[in-house]
């Protein structure tokens, strides 16, 4: 029980968290910043900073042992180090982001408000309002409006006779667009909160709550007057819906109308990185989805050249959202080609990376990754490597969402048991798979009807096994366009599967057909 609560406190510690995640460069201007602040080198909390920057994992006894503080004292050490560290990389020009330089200017036109400088307040507040304006910044600029107005309507500063008017119509258009983004940000969170947790409606009672969900929620508004950032909550906001419903040609859509803002105005990309990688993202996984391996394969080349030209902003934020996109797609591009083999050698760097970023990456997405790579394995025929990894999202014991992936790890794993040649495992999987599917109220038809029908394999003589396979194959090829069941299809491509035992075939050289055939 004490190795469990230590192991964690390791994990969740916060300032030994950030001091992992410091670059050499961040350390280094973290000790110039000590440097200056003068008699500090030999502070307590710089000498626990050199401490924590030695230690593998986090230990609090060896701290106490140091002497450098006692226990009642470190909680405090810790707060103030914690800090300071943050105070030194807020003035890194790494991290001098557009949102950071527009609230330094109000920082110092606030420091001028005070003093009675009101005109050179004034001066500096229209600075940072058209840089917020400009980069789309719209809360901050509501916030800095507000701001004219109270010096405005307290100091006669002689500005323009019509200066009232205007920042009274400014503040109540930066409002109304606030709202709206506001609701539709909103939105577009608790749909993407809805597919992490229960993944895509089952049946028609829950596309029509969803539909209603998503109809009641969203706001009238004015296309024409609606901005970048209301329009990219905009897309977010139908993209989900869409995915929810597994209407992943308007996936498509909304996903390409939200990559279009960023390519029709590139200095968003730098402004808001962020978004556009998870723009890039969803744009090729609803590519994946819908088959279309030329615009896949298209979009995919920008994203690698954006990485390698350095046309992405590069900082801790990007760089973990850059790993998990790159990767991920690049492995379905190697589904879509068949191409398993010649991408095996991704695995030992995805799994190098997310040791690299374990405390930066949250288990949902290392456990996706896994179940990709699960895959991989699959398509290569290793059915013990596939089971392997299977068997980490299996036995995570603290994975919160992804109740789907939960649910076709499981199914998946019966296959490549069954492929193993692991009889004495097949039982105890079939009651474990069904009994987890009900537990979970997932148990589709397509699956309800593939574990009967693999379980049955178990008394078919062999000569008989093809003709069985043929049936299976025909009785879940009916829900292949199925608008519910086809879900099972996107986690598994059971059919190619099938294909490859009716065909003697590897499921590599059936998917490697199927692409060539899509392709002519």
């Amino acid at each position: 029980m004490n190795k469990t609560i230590t192991s964690t406190n390791q994990q969740n510690d916060a300032l030994f968290i950030l001091i992992k995640s410091l670059s050499k460069s961040e350390k280094r201007q973290f000790n110039l910043y000590i440097g200056r602040l003068g008699g500090n080198v030999d502070a307590k909390f710089f000498s626990l900073f050199k401490l924590l920057e030695k230690q593998k994992t986090y230990d609090e006894k060896a701290i106490i042992k140091s002497g450098i503080v006692s226990k009642q004292q470190l909680s405090n050490l810790k707060a103030h180090l914690y800090k300071q560290i943050l105070t030194s990389l807020r003035l890194n020009p790494a991290h001098k982001n557009i949102r950071i330089q527009i609230r330094e200017q109000l920082d110092f036109a606030t420091v001028l408000y005070l003093k009675g400088l009101y005109k050179q307040s004034l001066k500096l507040l229209e600075k940072a309002k058209n840089m917020a304006l400009d980069s789309e910044e719209k809360n901050m600029a509501y916030e800095i409006v507000e701001f004219e107005k109270l010096i405005e309507s307290q100091h006669i500063t002689r500005s323009i006779n019509t200066r009232a008017d205007e920042l009274t119509v400014q503040a109540k258009e930066l409002s109304q667009q606030n709202v709206i983004t506001s609701k539709l940000s909103n939105l577009s969170l608790q749909l993407y909160g809805i597919l992490l947790k229960t993944g895509y409606v089952r049946n028609d009672e829950e596309l029509n709550k969803v539909n209603e969900y998503f109809e009641a929620r969203l706001p009238k508004y004015e296309y024409k007057t609606l901005g970048f950032r209301e329009k990219l909550w905009l897309y977010k906001a139908n993209l989900w819906h869409s995915f929810l419903t597994q209407d992943f040609l308007q996936s498509y859509k909304y996903a390409n109308k939200w990559i279009t803002l960023f390519k029709e105005d590139p200095k968003n990309i730098c402004l808001h990185p962020v978004f556009y990688l998870k723009g890039v993202n969803y744009l090729l996984e609803s590519l994946f989805f819908i088959k279309h391996y030329t615009k896949f394969k298209e979009e995919f080349t920008l994203l690698e050249e954006g990485i390698e030209n350095d046309t992405i902003p590069k900082n801790n934020n990007t760089e973990i959202l850059m790993f998990q996109y790159y990767y991920a797609n690049k492995l379905h591009l190697h589904f879509f080609e068949g191409s398993f083999n010649e991408g095996e050698y991704l695995v030992a760097i995805i799994n190098q990376k997310i040791e690299e970023y374990r405390n930066l990456l949250d288990n949902h997405h290392i456990v996706v990754l896994y179940y990709k790579i699960a895959c991989l394995y699959f398509g290569m025929g290793k059915n013990k490597e596939c089971i392997l990894y299977l068997n980490k999202i299996i036995k995570s014991k603290n994975l919160q969402v992804a109740e789907d992936l939960q649910c076709f790890a499981r199914v998946l794993s019966l296959i490549a048991h069954y492929e193993s040649g692991l009889d004495y495992h097949l039982e105890v999987q079939f009651k474990d798979t069904y009994r987890f599917l009900l537990k979970m109220e997932n148990l589709q038809e397509v699956q309800k009807e593939f574990i009967s029908s693999i379980r049955a394999l178990g008394d078919v003589f062999p000569h008989q096994i093809k003709n069985e396979f043929k049936k299976i194959y025909d009785r879940l090829k009916v829900f292949e366009n199925h608008p519910y069941e086809k879900r099972a299809f996107l986690y598994l491509d059971i059919l190619s599967w099938l294909e490859s035992k009716i065909a003697n075939k590897t499921v590599s050289q059936i998917i490697q057909e199927k692409f060539q055939n899509l392709n002519k």
